[in-house]
């Protein structure tokens, strides 16, 4: 019984309700907002006068503390690495057989957008479909937290991003107007991310394309999502027809030869001892070298203009390098 009443106390807690415009910090923004867009602030402040305290989303992002592991956790962990390296654990969450076939399925339901939308923006249908695979499991899981409590919460209480999110949330606001939803009816992730590419509302309203022609740019379908993925990957500078990455040799087991990570590139003839396995690779620019950590040697790669642009998507190159994988599996599983 006893437990019982801690859940329930925690739960009560989780959905706390807070009067927002006693803020002091918030009647200044509702002030800016109502300024910059026109809008009453009797809307706003009605806005803010009910929001539920988003707890577990504002833990994500609280001053970040140092780990202190007991000897048994330490112990476990030491197990677990030796079996698998970090780049074996991250792959077999993101490129898994379940994840392909379930691309091959999307790919085949919305047939006609991909090839409208690769015709239009020039990006293959697999790399999209491989971000929305890794970003939302097909639509699967958009998020279950309300996006406007969510980004008031990180807004205003304490927490290492309160700026960002302020900013967030004033883009949030200013869609729901645009694009006629209600603000406080649509859900995302712990961060506010919106539909099947989880995009924050800066990145919505900057790269958010309306493709079904419906008036609206909804996220959470389909044919607005592959087609502002799309439209993200070409600003960001995705060059039609052009290779993302390629497998490289090297000599030994662990590389430490030269800097890796998408942030640092090289031209192919400063980079001695190291060629791609694909002898057929045509592809004459500047080069990243990403180092995939694998339980028995480090797999090395060259990553293309095209890689880079993939990590504007997410900043990682262990996610960029998700998401060739995963798109190259499901392009073979295409294959007639």
């Amino acid at each position: 019984m006893k437990i019982f009443l801690i859940v329930l106390f925690l739960l009560t807690l989780s959905v706390q309700a807070k009067d927002y415009t006693k803020n002091a910090n918030t009647v200044i923004f509702i002030d800016k907002v109502s300024k910059a867009y026109g809008f009453k602030k009797a809307y706003l402040e009605a806005l803010f006068s009910d929001v539920k305290i988003q707890k577990r989303p504002l833990a994500f992002f609280r001053p970040r503390k140092k780990i202190k592991r007991t000897p048994e956790q330490i112990a476990r962990l030491k197990k677990l690495y030796p079996k698998y390296g970090a780049w074996d654990r991250y792959a077999r969450l993101k490129v898994n057989p379940s994840r392909v076939e379930q691309g091959v399925r999307f790919i085949q339901r919305y047939r006609k957008t991909f090839d409208e939308v690769e015709k239009r923006f020039g990006v293959p249908k697999e790399y999209i479909t491989a971000i929305i695979g890794i970003e939302t499991v097909y639509g699967g899981h958009v998020g279950k937290y309300l996006v406007f409590d969510t980004l008031t919460t990180l807004a205003f209480e304490k927490n290492r991003r309160n700026r960002f999110f302020k900013k967030q949330l004033q883009k949030f606001i200013h869609l729901a107007y645009t694009q006629k939803f209600d603000p406080k009816d649509v859900y995302g992730s712990y961060a506010g991310a919106i539909g099947l590419g989880q995009f924050m509302p800066s990145n919505y309203e900057a790269y958010g394309v309306d493709f079904n022609g419906d008036g609206r740019i909804t996220l959470q379908k389909a044919e607005d999502a592959i087609a502002s993925i799309a439209n993200y990957f070409k600003k960001n500078g995705w060059r039609r027809g052009e290779p993302v990455a390629t497998r490289v040799s090297y000599k030994g087991l662990r590389f430490k030869g030269y800097r890796t990570g998408y942030k640092k590139s090289y031209t192919r003839e400063q980079l001695k001892g190291i060629t791609p396995k694909d002898g057929k690779w045509d592809y004459h620019g500047k080069v990243r070298l990403i180092k995939l950590n694998k339980k028995a040697y480090d797999e090395l790669w060259y990553g293309a203009k095209n890689f880079f642009v993939i990590t504007r998507y997410n900043h990682s190159a262990y996610y960029a390098m998700a998401v060739h994988q995963l798109a190259m599996k499901i392009r073979e599983k295409l294959k007639p």
